[in-house]
């Protein structure tokens, strides 16, 4: 009975004291931030690995959402008589919801990854030991900049993820299914609030930001130095990351709607 006790509750008394640790190291990396900052070239280089080089992926990806909502939606609303407001759904749900959430999860599987498998690499090499003992703060110097990048880079990944989405949705829309082009933009721009509705959407992009680029930190910094530790790091960031995800998104939505 013990013994199926303690597998039961071992794993959430693990996970617990793991949100902890996260919450200490976020606590250290706050308190390094300003000095992360005095390193502007490390920062514009972390820039481009998480932002300008996920932005392919983003667009594609984005592209496609939205090509394929128009087709899902124009069959929903032809039901009800609804389609002139095709448009407007499809930026509604791109804006709310599917664009900052499809976007972290993207984010948290391109750059998350690899930004736990360098610092990881960097503690299995003793690079991290090797600053110390220059008296470098890592936090400030690896850290700091990764975690800057992805809090930067989401809201700019999502409003453009939202942009080929919204051209995806037109594309098949009014091209394929015929819907006439001022009613399509004529509705959206009407019936989208800029601060209701797109502003509410880059909060959550934020907030997925600052959330994968400390999961993904967190993990390579505390990796341990071997081979396989920092696959399962690379591997905890995905799957934390996403549950966390959704997680914030159903708080954010009950409190933002």
């Amino acid at each position: 009975m013990k013994q199926f006790a303690a597998r039961l509750f071992d794993p959430l008394v693990d996970g617990l004291a793991d949100i902890g640790r996260t919450g200490w190291f976020l606590l250290g990396l706050l308190a390094a931030l300003p000095r992360g900052l005095t390193y502007p070239r490390e920062l514009l280089r972390q820039l481009w690995f998480v932002g300008a080089k996920s932005l392919i992926i983003i667009m594609i990806s984005g592209l496609f959402v939205g090509m394929v909502l128009s087709l899902q939606l124009y069959y929903t609303l032809s039901i009800f008589g609804g389609t002139s407001a095709l448009g407007t759904v499809i930026a509604l749900s791109l804006y709310r919801e599917l664009g900052p959430v499809v976007t972290a999860l993207l984010f948290a599987g391109r750059a998350g990854t690899a930004i736990t498998a360098e610092v990881g690499l960097m503690r299995a090499t003793d690079q991290l030991s090797a600053m110390e003992m220059m008296a470098v703060d890592p936090l400030a110097f690896v850290a700091s900049p990764r975690f800057l990048a992805g809090v930067i880079a989401m809201p700019l990944l999502v409003a453009v993820f939202n942009l080929m989405g919204i051209f995806g949705g037109h594309l098949i829309g009014v091209t394929w299914l015929g819907i006439d082009n001022g009613t399509f933009w004529s509705n959206m721009t009407s019936n989208v609030s800029v601060w209701t509705d797109v502003i509410n959407g880059e909060w959550k992009a934020l907030a997925f930001g600052a959330l994968i680029s400390l999961i993904a930190v967190y993990q390579g910094y505390t990796a341990p130095p071997t081979s396989e530790g920092v696959a399962n790091a690379t591997t905890r960031t995905v799957v934390t990351s996403s549950i966390a995800i959704l997680a914030l998104d159903f708080v954010m939505t009950a409190f933002l709607m």
